[in-house]
């Protein structure tokens, strides 16, 4: 998809209603799926955080921007996702906490990200979060610094490739709380998105297809 074509149903995006978690769950490992229908957060005191789905130009054409996460003791290490992170006592509320965290772990100034809408809130059971995601744009073509303590690396995917309905598939991964486990995944050369960050990427697609 073109930049400027993406520019164009910015203002659809931001009227369409969410799909919510039912496209969630299309993308949640099959032993979750049960158990995110059933979850009452009441009960957890969950953790907050927010997540930017960042969409940028790249040689014309609109891109997504995800994250290769270091390798650490932890429930995500060497994921996949969308650059954000936990809320803070200095956040406003849990937009902010995304931007500013995006900022610090890409370099994107949250002065130049957009966010078109959020989206639909997740629960991560394996690591009690309740994560928001928010849509958002940039105009121009980022220059990404790394946070070299949380990122491994930058990971650029054309929005129609994000898009494609062949990029789906299942996948056999290794979790932290489980091994050679199968689950669905986007498949985008080699490059597989799975989890919370896959289930995210399902409502966003579904936004799309409802453009047409």
């Amino acid at each position: 998809m073109d930049f400027s074509s993406l520019t164009s149903l910015v203002s659809k995006l931001k009227k369409i209603e969410l799909p919510g978690e039912s496209f969630h769950y299309q993308l949640a490992p099959l032993f979750r799926q049960d158990e995110l229908k059933k979850i009452n957060l009441s009960g957890k005191d969950p953790n907050y955080a927010g997540v930017v789905s960042l969409l940028y130009p790249k040689n014309g054409k609109a891109y997504m921007a995800f994250i290769l996460r270091k390798t650490y003791k932890g429930v995500h290490s060497n994921q996949i996702g969308f650059p954000g992170g936990r809320y803070e006592e200095v956040d406003k509320n849990l937009m902010q906490t995304a931007l500013r965290e995006t900022e610090e772990e890409i370099g994107v100034s949250v002065n130049r990200i957009q966010v078109i809408k959020p989206l639909t809130e997740l629960y991560i059971p394996p690591s009690n979060f309740l994560v928001h995601p928010y849509l958002s744009i940039i105009d121009v073509e980022p220059i990404f610094v790394l946070q070299e303590s949380e990122v491994e690396n930058i990971i650029e995917i054309p929005l129609s490739v994000c898009l494609d309905q062949n990029n789906l598939n299942t996948e056999f991964i290794d979790a932290s709380y489980a091994k050679n486990v199968e689950v669905p995944a986007f498949n985008f050369e080699g490059h597989v998105v799975w989890g919370a960050t896959a289930m995210i990427l399902s409502e966003i697609r579904e936004l799309f297809a409802r453009l047409s």
